[in-house]
């Protein structure tokens, strides 16, 4: 594994080194090693700019919150951003890259966020809680890709929830995705109209779907209303909230292979990374299987990218804590089958 300091020098330093991973590694073997473990981290999203590979995670810490099917545990406030040559090389923090204290609208627990590029600007979009306490979606921008970021004076308006993610499609226009039930209030907006009184759904109710929208050309704006994505399962019909081990939870992530559009995604209380596949950044997706089974933490979140002919799986567990409120993030190679079906990793 490799570790870095705040400062952006860095230093390779072994996993077992620290007490935690080595109690836990005697138990069980893992895919992968955190890639950085000076501080606690989680929800990585994975871009290559320059020629080198930078991650925009969520950063945990302990707050002490007890926790709750809301999330509210997860009470992060800053985002670091790491970069690395390729996969395997040292990886260095680049420090604090944006603060919850600079985000003029924001409240409180600023969750995953993604990044983006286009015209000589990097974009860093945000979730966070605004003063009312309802999720938001922000953006912040910077002329270098390890930040620091200045946070625009609003959210985007006509977002909500969590997980954004940015897709850039081949003809350079660029989607956003986002979405998140239970502590992610996703189940609380109908028609883009927030009802703070609906509750999670159950059982035979239809399963709540993610949204997106095409982004304008300044990237700062909505170029159209929010959209849901319709996800069906291999039969062709939309789930049910009881089908909680395929259906929609959080942390969307969309990518582009071989023409095929690709929706991936997390089952949340369920802890799979699943994959659906479509033939428009629209959708509909259709469920084809599951891309890594359960890791020990709540909950799985990832990105997806290619560097250098091999499509890599940047995912968080708990290996260094034991406690799922301070993950540690990690990649691993993802592989595909001639058909374009991706095989099904255990953590």
């Amino acid at each position: 594994m490799f570790t870095a300091c705040n400062d952006g020098t860095t230093s390779n330093e072994n996993a077992n080194d620290s007490t935690a991973a080595n109690s836990k590694d005697q138990k069980r073997a893992y895919l992968a090693q955190p890639l950085v473990s000076h501080i606690y981290t989680a929800d990585p999203s994975a871009h290559v700019f320059n020629g080198r590979i930078y991650v925009y995670p969520s950063h945990d810490t302990a707050t002490g919150t007890p926790q709750d099917d809301l999330g509210s545990h997860f009470d992060m406030r800053d985002y670091h951003v790491f970069s690395m040559d390729s996969v395997g090389a040292p990886v260095t923090d680049h420090g604090v890259a944006l603060h919850i204290n600079d985000v003029s609208w924001a409240g409180r627990q600023m969750w995953a966020p993604d990044a983006a590029f286009n015209n000589g600007t990097y974009y860093l979009y945000f979730p966070a809680k605004d003063k009312q306490d309802i999720f938001r979606i922000g953006v912040a921008t910077s002329n270098k890709p390890e930040g620091p970021f200045k946070a625009e004076k609003d959210y985007i308006k006509g977002t909500y929830s969590i997980d954004p993610s940015v897709f850039k499609d081949d003809d350079g226009s660029f989607y956003l995705y986002f979405g998140g039930i239970w502590g992610g209030q996703l189940q609380r907006w109908n028609d883009n109209k927030y009802d703070s009184t609906a509750g999670n759904r159950k059982g035979d109710d239809t399963a709540v779907l993610p949204r997106m929208a095409k982004l304008s050309g300044g990237m700062k704006t909505l170029a159209e209303p929010v959209k849901q994505i319709r996800l069906l399962s291999k039969d062709g019909k939309p789930y049910l909230e009881k089908e909680n081990d395929q259906r929609f939870f959080e942390g969307p992530w969309v990518f582009k292979k071989d023409g095929k559009y690709y929706f991936t995604y997390s089952t949340g209380d369920t802890h799979n990374l699943v994959y659906a596949t479509g033939d428009s950044p629209y959708g509909p997706f259709t469920y084809q299987g599951v891309i890594l089974k359960p890791v020990e933490g709540w909950t799985s979140h990832h990105s997806i990218l290619e560097d250098r002919g091999k499509w890599w799986l940047f995912y968080h567990d708990t290996q260094l804590s034991g406690d799922t409120p301070l993950r540690n993030i990690k990649v691993t190679e993802l592989k595909f089958n001639q058909d374009g079906s991706i095989q099904t990793l255990t953590p």
